[in-house]
């Protein structure tokens, strides 16, 4: 069972500090979820979130509800949007949101601001020619060694006898969005698993947009893997296509981002495009291109969607008729009160 291993971030290395840093990694398996593990405090809050300026969402047409989890269909049912903070939910789920708003995007982080201004959504799915060179077992081996001796940190990259490699990369946690964890085993009322108006009982927090994290991978790990990870190690219930990993570069004081591929292996990229972290570096965001992979549901899920679809089909065409039958009648009835002559 592939392993991969998430640790806090620490300040810069110190002397004689490297090996208890590595020490200190979390080992998590990506086939289990471990209930415990550091999570931030939630704010419990009885009474509806206040601060939202909810709109119908602009933003491309599906995703994710931050309230209930559900998929949001773009078509009949659209979803509304906080104008502030990007709280995204149903139309349904509005009168149940308890998280407050956390304000307008760069409230109280000075960074966040210019940098939004030089961000630039390169929205290409293709990697760049140097992202697409394959590397024969010499090569790979000599990068490796240079990858090594450029770093200032214990944070090594070793080959394997099989010809794979591991190592570390470093994911930038930037939601705008809040996540969701599994809300407290009993509700109010005292019964276990206890629902409100239909809706899962979830607790919603805002990560700070500081976060970030380092992952021990292998060169293998899969950009769908590394997201994965990073939910169970805050124990996020939201479903990971609601998120995106991204490539950050830094050219000609302007910021690039193109959104990896599922298949794509993280710390292959990181070892072709070296330490720096201004010619790569990793983000995770809201999957918010609107474009949707169905490839990526299951079967019952694809079959669910279709019902959906066609009930949404069948109600629009009732509006319609009633409309046109309405209209109909009172042609006729002013055709009948209208005297010839």
């Amino acid at each position: 069972m592939e392993l991969i291993e998430l640790r806090e971030l620490q300040p810069e290395p110190r002397p004689g500090r490297g090996r208890l840093e590595r020490a200190n990694a979390l080992r998590i398996s990506p086939a289990r979820r471990h209930g415990s593990g550091a999570r931030p405090e939630p704010r419990p809050a009885a009474a509806q979130g206040t601060g939202h300026r909810f709109e119908p969402r602009r933003r491309g047409l599906h995703t994710w509800c931050d309230l209930c989890g559900d998929f949001v269909w773009g078509g009949g049912r659209k979803s509304l949007q906080c104008r502030h903070c990007s709280f995204t939910c149903h139309y349904r789920c509005r009168a149940l949101v308890r998280l407050d708003c956390s304000g307008p995007p760069g409230t109280g982080d000075e960074d966040d601001g210019s940098e939004q201004e030089l961000e630039k959504d390169t929205n290409v799915d293709e990697p760049s020619s140097w992202e697409t060179a394959e590397l024969d077992p010499a090569q790979v081996e000599q990068r490796i060694k240079e990858y090594n001796s450029q770093i200032n940190s214990n944070l090594f990259m070793s080959l394997n006898k099989d010809g794979s490699y591991t190592g570390f990369i470093k994911v930038q946690l930037k939601l705008a969005r809040p996540v969701s964890v599994p809300a407290a085993k009993r509700g109010p009322g005292g019964r276990p698993g206890q629902r409100t108006a239909g809706v899962k009982r979830r607790t919603s927090f805002y990560l700070p947009r500081g976060t970030v994290k380092h992952l021990h991978v292998l060169s293998h790990t899969r950009a769908s893997e590394v997201i994965s990870a990073l939910l169970r190690k805050f124990t996020v219930v939201d479903d990971p296509r609601k998120f995106a990993l991204f490539e950050r570069s830094e050219k000609d004081e302007q910021v690039y981002l193109r959104k990896l591929a599922d298949e794509e292996q993280p710390l292959r990229l990181r070892l072709l495009a070296g330490p720096s972290e201004k010619a790569l570096s990793f983000v995770l965001k809201e999957n918010e291109s609107g474009e949707v992979n169905w490839d990526a549901f299951s079967l019952p899920e694809l079959h669910n969607f279709l019902r959906i679809l066609q009930r949404e089909e069948d109600e629009q065409l009732r509006r319609v008729r009633h409309r046109y039958a309405r209209c109909r009648r009172e042609l006729q009835a002013a055709l009948a009160a209208h005297t010839p002559g």
